[in-house]
């Protein structure tokens, strides 16, 4: 269980509310589903492969891939004819693949890796500002998956880290154009995910920075997926403000 955020969840705010979450297979998005799950968020969840649905909630799962833009739309169609218009679109789905210096990378896994990670967030910031215009008032929140990647220096990291900054300025430029939703674009830190896995699995020569992720796999020093779906579950319900539209999940209270 996460630690206690410091803001309230108003259940009365949250209970009933629609939530649709792109690669919400496994990893972040599926922690992210399960917890919005406990606090009764109705669920439409999507990946390349179909997410199975948290124990107990009311969800709509299907296989999609984000970059296939008629088979998003249909599905985020299908969510808010079954459940009701979408109050929180998470933008999810990310691959961190191809690793290694630039210079060694195939044009073709770049471009898949951009396609992914900033085309797939600009396809769901579409349909979701989109839907939401026909949308009864309510207080409705974008939020794309960032990384600190997006602004700090890695090397290995010279696609992931260009695409999480598209990512960031993108819903800087969004949250200007449409003053009617909350927009932001959010790292989670560090999360133990298959994605983390995959990086501990890479040489120095592919990423130098490998040291710094396999202690913290070994301390165990994780933000858990329960403590930053809390986060976003606080910008939905306006008891958490955050001071900037880029912001950074703090790191999880250590008991």
């Amino acid at each position: 269980m996460a630690t206690s955020v410091p803001f309230d969840l108003p259940a009365a705010q949250l209970e009933g509310k629609v939530a649709f979450i792109t690669g919400a297979s496994r990893g972040l998005g599926a922690g992210l589903a399960a917890r919005l799950a406990e606090h009764g968020v109705q669920l439409g969840l999507c990946a390349r492969h179909e997410p199975e649905r948290p124990r107990g909630s009311e969800a709509i799962t299907r296989a999609v891939d984000v970059t296939d833009v008629a088979h998003l739309e249909r599905f985020a169609d299908a969510v808010a004819e079954t459940l009701g218009p979408i109050d929180l679109w998470i933008n999810n789905a990310g691959i961190i693949d191809p690793m290694g210096p630039l210079r060694d990378l195939e044009p073709d896994h770049i471009q898949q890796a951009l396609a992914v990670n900033i085309g797939g967030v600009i396809t769901g910031t579409q349909i979701f500002i989109d839907r939401s215009a026909d949308a009864p008032p309510s207080r409705r929140a974008l939020i794309n998956i960032s990384s600190g990647a997006a602004s700090s220096v890695y090397e290995g990291w010279s696609v992931y880290g260009a695409s999480k900054a598209a990512v960031d300025q993108l819903t800087r430029v969004v949250a200007a154009e449409e003053p009617g939703l909350v927009c932001h674009s959010v790292a989670p830190g560090v999360v133990d995910t298959p994605m983390q896995t995959f990086i501990r699995e890479q040489d120095a020569e592919t990423f130098p920075a490998i040291d710094r992720f396999v202690d913290i796999h070994e301390q165990g020093a994780w933000n858990s997926p329960a403590w930053i779906a809390d986060h976003l579950l606080g910008i939905l319900a306006g008891t958490l403000a955050p001071g900037s539209v880029v912001y950074r999940v703090p790191d999880e209270p250590r008991t």
